[in-house]
């Protein structure tokens, strides 16, 4: 058997092609965090925060954000290579809304 296509079976495959189950009670605890997390940005909706308001908000949703990332697109289970790259988007996102807010901030 050609060298190639052995390394490529099921007694050799490439790390990254394999499956990741993740279990029932872990994938409810991230439902019930979420739905959590859910009522916060309501309750943070009807609160008076002032000038934090948007900043409490947008923590919020970045944490939602990581947890629907991490636990629910398998990002866990990544390559350091493509954390990085999704980590890098997210800086970038960051740095975006910030200079948005500035503008607004400033006129």
């Amino acid at each position: 058997m050609n060298k190639q296509v052995a390394a490529h079976g099921p007694a050799g495959a490439k790390k990254g092609n394999e499956q990741h189950v993740v279990s029932y009670p872990i994938n409810f605890a991230v439902w019930v965090a979420l739905m959590m997390l859910t009522a916060m940005t309501v309750a943070v909706a009807y609160a008076d925060l002032g000038y934090l308001h948007v900043v409490v908000a947008l923590s919020v949703a970045t944490i939602k954000a990581g947890l629907v990332l991490y636990y629910f697109m398998h990002l866990g289970y990544a390559s350091r290579t493509i954390n990085l790259m999704v980590f890098t988007a997210f800086v970038i996102l960051a740095i975006a809304i910030g200079f948005t807010f500035f503008d607004v901030a400033y006129r």
